[in-house]
């Protein structure tokens, strides 16, 4: 699946750069939404990068989006969602988090299945802290 790219299009009728990156790394980005229990679809991801609400991150295997959210009393690199191939993502991970750095973020969580407690992120630090539950109302 791809984005409706002309709805980003500049007056000029060119594309912006993070618009033909998102494109192509669409196919990641919507295996990731597969479990994001249906809260957004890859349009609203792109209309939340193109708002600033979200950040994309862009790999030649695998992409990432993350999201800052200020909290009273912290700010926090969320990552959203994340696609494609895990060395790939293990390597863009120290990247993201210096750059949620200088944007005042002092906490880093991420949301996913499972598997991700057992991938790289438990060698980096990273540890379950608390559970997800939901109930469709």
């Amino acid at each position: 699946m791809h984005i409706d790219t002309e709805k980003f299009q500049l007056p000029d009728g060119t594309l912006p750069e993070w618009v033909l990156e998102f494109d192509r790394c669409a196919p990641w980005l919507e295996a990731a939404l597969q479990y994001s229990g249906g809260t957004h679809t890859l349009d609203d991801v792109a209309d939340g990068v193109a708002r600033g609400l979200f950040q994309l991150w862009p790999g030649k295997t695998s992409a990432v989006i993350t999201e800052v959210i200020t909290y009273p009393r912290m700010r926090v690199l969320h990552y959203f969602l994340a696609g494609g191939k895990l060395p790939e993502l293990s390597k863009m991970r120290p990247d993201i988090e210096a750059w949620g750095k200088t944007v005042g973020c002092n906490r880093v969580t991420l949301s996913g299945r499972k598997g991700w407690l057992k991938s790289f992120l438990k060698d980096e630090g990273y540890c379950e802290k608390w559970s997800v539950m939901a109930k469709d109302l």
